[in-house]
């Protein structure tokens, strides 16, 4: 799996997960159900989550600007705006086609490099510690409850 296709994918789940969200918004503010709000609302967090560590995973590997990708974490909150973001950073060509501190590519030279460089030399433990690691970030923020209290 290249950093493109990567981050592509999780940009558009993002987008979707937010049409999801906002239509069950909307579905409630009409009165028309409840429902759909906590599933629609989970899922979305959960791709919010997961579109964040991706970000700065894709900003390490590909040496994004400071400005960059933190303009790429901005564009999760913003509803629809990663993958109007996608496209730039794909059309500068800061989506690479392969993964710079993959094995038999650049050493990784900091702490975060090594970690990276570790998370492709073993994908399958990462994904799996990965997908924890939100799924646990996931649980904490469904235990604090909603971001503003419903009125």
């Amino acid at each position: 799996m290249t950093p493109r296709f990567l981050f592509r994918t999780v940009a558009l789940a993002e987008l979707v997960t937010w049409a999801g969200l906002i239509s069950a918004i909307v579905l409630r503010a009409f009165g028309v159900t409840d429902a759909a709000v906590g599933p629609a609302g989970g899922i979305h967090g959960f791709v919010f989550l997961s579109y964040c560590a991706v970000t700065v995973f894709t900003w390490v590997d590909g040496r994004w600007r400071p400005a960059t990708g933190a303009l790429g974490l901005v564009a999760a909150v913003v509803p629809f705006a990663t993958l109007p973001f996608e496209r730039v950073v794909d059309r500068r060509g800061l989506l690479a086609a392969h993964w710079r501190l993959a094995p038999g590519h650049e050493d990784p030279t900091g702490a975060v490099e090594h970690a990276q460089a570790w998370v492709l030399r073993r994908p399958v433990t990462a994904a799996v510690l990965a997908i924890a690691g939100v799924a646990a970030v996931f649980v904490v923020l469904l235990w604090l409850g909603p971001p503003v209290p419903r009125a």
